[in-house]
């Protein structure tokens, strides 16, 4: 069966010739009128509208957005603020960056909408270091959009006034967790806080009541909000409303960014329909489906269980290629969702010295607050490392996965989870090649290039 179509929601007018980033091409398209609409409307209805949307996160947890508003103190009497998550670090996802390079406007509307349903008076986009072209983007675009009186004092004469401002992050993948981050913006080290107590939705930033959401699910709230909750929990599947990008990178024909109604599309149809299949001469040998954080997938191995449709269990027998696409599916095989990153490789990787690579990354981008994280992450590159750097040995792989068993669940934030799921996927799975990989080393050209 081929791909169903794109249904381009977030993306919409990303890729058509003329369309620019600046305030009167947005105006031109339709731009701001869903904000116009809400602020006339209660701050409860809206709220109420993204819970019956069934909208869940596109940060990476999947979490719903209606649930984590509804979590929030009401009454503290605090003030509360919205940060937007825009320091996306997770290797091979790179669509937030897209949204704002492209069409920021689409974010600061949903940013003011979302403010004004929750009562905040004061937002923070905190971008990637990495990013200051995006950064510099955002300040101009909030500047047209001040001027136009959609952001500031009494906004469209209702009254109501909110303030966004850009923050430039500290160029750590952990700021991208939300309380390294909160740390991060109040000018500390980015270290991730216990929960409890410090639950951002009660004692976030300033220790107020904070909302954190990433970039595209703000965007997609203002869709939201347009044309109504119900109508959008139409999209997609049940549990997995509205619509996914999914960034494709590595090795396939046509790599890209991609809009899909989620669940609606199987990763068989992804990667060869949409994404033209493997390079010429080559087959695929793995995928990780939501980010490098995720665990990877095998091409050639079964996935055999019961699953929910609707009211009734149904048995389900998938290759890879079978899978769909959404948040619940890919948990029932043992990876996730995650960011929307699909990463694949074919069977030209080595898969001990692809695991090198990200063992590298995860020790690097650790903050070293837990043991079990910083010890572990930075044992997991030093063996990795040595392997591919010619002293490697066949119980490797069983020590890699010994190592990153020890991590999981006794971290302070899911950075534990993120570091160790690699190893313990890419062990398991590919178990004869880390068992070989001392034989397969001395045959391999002495002057080969591993960027560990």
């Amino acid at each position: 069966m081929s791909a169903p179509a794109q249904q381009r929601i977030i993306f919409q007018h990303i890729d058509e010739p003329g369309y620019t980033n600046d305030i009167e091409c947005y105006l031109r398209n339709g731009g701001y009128e869903v904000l116009k609409k809400s602020v006339g409307r209660k701050p409860e209805e809206l709220i109420d509208e993204v819970k019956k949307s069934g909208l869940r996160g596109r940060g990476g947890a999947g979490f719903p957005c209606g649930v984590k508003w509804g979590l929030v103190d009401r009454k503290s009497g605090k003030p509360i603020y919205l940060i937007v998550n825009a320091d996306e670090s997770e290797p091979g996802t790179f669509k937030d960056r897209y949204i704002m390079h492209q069409d920021p406007h689409q974010l600061i509307e949903g940013t003011i909408i979302s403010c004004f349903a929750n009562n905040v008076k004061q937002a923070y986009i905190y971008i990637r270091g990495e990013m200051p072209e995006g950064a510099r983007i955002l300040e101009k675009a909030i500047a047209e959009a001040r001027a136009k009186n959609f952001v500031g004092p009494n906004i469209l004469g209702t009254g109501y006034s909110c303030e966004i401002y850009v923050h430039r992050g500290a160029g750590a993948y952990i700021c991208g967790e939300e309380t390294g981050l909160i740390e991060s913006l109040e000018g500390k080290r980015a270290n991730p806080r216990i929960k409890p107590p410090y639950f951002p939705a009660v004692l976030g930033l300033y220790q107020c009541p904070t909302i954190v959401n990433n970039v595209e699910t703000l965007c997609q709230v203002k869709y939201i909000c347009d044309v109504g909750g119900e109508a959008y929990a139409k999209i997609g599947t049940p549990g997995n409303t509205g619509t996914r990008i999914f960034c494709v990178s590595g090795h396939v024909q046509r790599p890209g960014y991609y809009e899909f109604p989620a669940g609606t599309i199987t990763m068989g149809q992804l990667l060869n329909d949409v994404c033209g299949g493997p390079l010429p001469g080559r087959t695929f040998k793995a995928v990780i489906p939501g980010g490098s954080s995720a665990k990877v997938l095998k091409f050639g191995e079964r996935y055999k269980g019961k699953r929910k449709v609707g009211a009734d269990m149904v048995d389900y027998d998938w290759g890879v290629e079978d899978v769909p696409m959404d948040f619940d599916s890919l948990a029932m095989i043992g990876s996730m969702g995650g960011s929307g990153g699909v990463i694949v490789m074919d069977d030209t990787v080595n898969m001990v010295e692809a695991l090198a690579n990200i063992n590298a990354f995860y020790s690097h981008e650790s903050c070293g607050q837990c043991t079990p994280c910083r010890e572990g992450s930075l044992w997991m590159k030093k063996i990795s490392s040595r392997m591919v750097n010619g002293d490697a040995r066949p119980q490797d792989g069983a020590l890699l996965k010994s190592v990153a068993d020890q991590i999981p669940g006794r971290t302070i934030c899911a950075f534990g989870e993120a570091c160790s799921w690699p190893t313990q996927s890419f062990t398991i799975k590919f178990k004869d090649e880390f068992d070989a990989y001392s034989e397969v080393k001395k045959t391999l050209p002495a002057d080969r290039t591993v960027l560990v």
